[in-house]
């Protein structure tokens, strides 16, 4: 699958969000390169694929990069098959749709956030921040 690792399922009733250890000083960050600015125009998306294979969907909302994990975290579906709807991606396996600023799943049946990274635009490119290894998401 791409080199993606599941994420932990939570139990009914708990409602942490935060699946992802916390980040410390002595976190490594580098920067990774997904594609230039042209290629995505505004109101698209591109499914981009970095180190071993992971997928992060890139999507430009009038100008403004955002980046998420590019696999729906519900079932295995590439996200950028889905559709745009205002500040929120719609998967089209089965209609989940997510917030693209924090990831949150809006409607059922996902449960659980897509990974959502810090974007920098820089020289024509977009860039994303992120720990040493490989990237953390949710599945």
């Amino acid at each position: 699958m791409g080199g993606l690792r599941r994420g932990t399922r939570r139990r009914p009733g708990d409602r942490s969000r935060s699946l992802k250890p916390p980040m410390t000083a002595a976190s490594a960050l580098h920067r990774v390169d997904l594609c230039a600015v042209d290629e995505v125009p505004p109101g698209t998306m591109k499914l981009c694929e970095v180190e071993d294979g992971e997928l992060v969907l890139v999507v430009n909302l009038a100008g403004r990069f955002h980046a998420t994990q590019g696999i729906c975290s519900h079932q295995y579906f590439e996200l950028d098959k889905g559709f745009l709807t205002g500040d929120s991606i719609t998967c089209a396996l089965h209609l989940s749709r997510f917030d693209l600023e924090s990831g949150e799943p809006l409607d059922p049946p996902a449960e659980l956030p897509l990974a959502v990274f810090p974007v920098n635009v820089e020289g024509g490119r977009v860039l994303i921040e992120v720990p040493e290894g490989p990237l953390e998401v949710n599945l």
